[in-house]
């Protein structure tokens, strides 16, 4: 669709049979279409820049403050730091191998094996 758009000759042959009443409205609609994009390129643009302002006058706040960008950086780290939590339940399973699993998310086949049989899941706390 792009090569015929957008080369003379492919696109004269594909709107041979139109009428021009057809080729006026799709003349339109493709303008319409044109100006849709510069607005909203125009407001991306803008928001662009105001980000841009914002981030200029947190710099300026922070270089007033006496802080730096590794200050934010090291607060941030903090929080995004996840320890995962500890198993709560221990089962061996017929290799011997010893199987945990923290209560969360989907219970291992193990467990559901013995859970099947008859067993409590309090029976594998650790």
């Amino acid at each position: 669709m792009k090569d015929i758009l957008l080369h003379t000759r492919k696109l004269q042959a594909a709107v041979k049979d139109f009428s021009l009443e057809e080729l006026n409205l799709a003349a339109q609609k493709l303008a319409a279409i044109i100006e849709k994009r510069n607005t909203k390129a125009q407001k991306d643009q803008e928001a662009k820049k105001d980000k841009l302002n914002k981030i200029e006058e947190i710099k300026q706040q922070l270089k007033e403050s006496g802080l730096s960008i590794n200050d934010l950086d090291a607060v941030v780290a903090k929080r995004r730091k996840n320890t995962p939590r500890p198993p709560k339940y221990s089962i061996k399973d017929s290799d011997g191998e010893l199987i945990t699993w923290t209560g969360q998310g989907r219970m291992p086949n193990v467990f559901k094996f013995q859970l099947e049989k008859g067993k409590q899941l309090d029976d594998f706390l650790i």
